[in-house]
């Protein structure tokens, strides 16, 4: 059996710094202590722990947050601090630092998701003037995309035992607008549910109607993806090719003993 940890950004980051404006949300470090924690509280009547926590598959979502909710925010410094080739370096540190203590605290087989078009969803579109994705934005990110597959390379022989797979969500979204009527999309560039410009500058409220066809749409509301597109990628990422993830994907990294 194979089982899965799973570490997401929801609005935190990798920077503890990011999303300190948000009531709840946890960062990256912080998750890693309540794992810790977590395991301390494990007895011996849950079995070999270490031979569980070797086997399962950690998948770990972060690095978007820090932008949209970091560098691209007028009340951080950040930007001020960093051009965007330093931003993604001081993310790749930290982030090399942090999936080092998962691997000493057990971890072995990682999968780690990159950024996507952060330029194209709604909340950036509706930021503009011309209803297109912002190709600033776009590739404002890019360097942190090429810095993880040199991290995770570097992961992979520094750590023995260990096992990296890196989703190229950027590549996967590009596949999708490219192609989004193939996919069954009818709608790219507004979310099923918001407010405004792109139904992007204010993100889904309670008891608001989403729109009635959601499985036409790319994105859910200002910032992510529907159901319909997570499990488009999953599939890909799951079975897909180098082009979506790489050096192998997720079933072939869960069937390694």
């Amino acid at each position: 059996m194979i089982h899965g940890v799973n570490f997401a950004s929801a609005a935190a980051g990798i920077l503890d710094i990011t999303g300190r404006n948000f009531v709840g949300r946890l960062p990256f470090n912080q998750q890693i202590k309540n794992f810790e924690n977590s395991l301390d509280q494990i007895t011996d009547g849950a079995g070999d722990v270490a031979q569980m926590l070797s086997r399962s598959l950690f998948f770990v979502g972060m690095g978007s947050n820090d932008y949209l909710n970091n560098y691209l925010m007028p009340n951080y410094p950040t930007r001020n601090q960093y051009n965007g080739q330093q931003f993604a370096d001081l993310l790749s540190k930290e982030y090399t630092t942090q999936l080092t203590k998962l691997y000493n605290l057990g971890a072995r087989k990682f999968v780690l998701a990159g950024i996507g078009r952060m330029g194209c969803i709604p909340n950036i579109i509706a930021q503009g003037t011309t209803g297109r994705c912002s190709e600033d934005v776009n590739q404002l990110v890019l360097p942190f995309n090429e810095n993880m597959r040199t991290m995770i390379n570097n992961l992979s022989t520094n750590l023995p035992g260990s096992k990296f797979v890196f989703i190229n969500v950027d590549n996967m979204f590009q596949d999708l607008l490219s192609n989004a009527r193939s996919y069954g999309f009818r709608v790219v560039n507004r979310g099923c549910c918001g407010i405004g410009r792109n139904r992007g500058q204010v993100t889904c409220l309670p008891f608001q109607n989403p729109c009635p066809n959601r499985r036409e749409y790319v994105f859910w509301d200002a910032f992510h993806p529907t159901e319909a597109v997570n499990v488009l990628m999953g599939r890909k990422a799951f079975s897909g090719t180098p082009d979506f993830v790489y050096p192998i994907n997720i079933q072939q990294l869960a069937n390694i003993s």
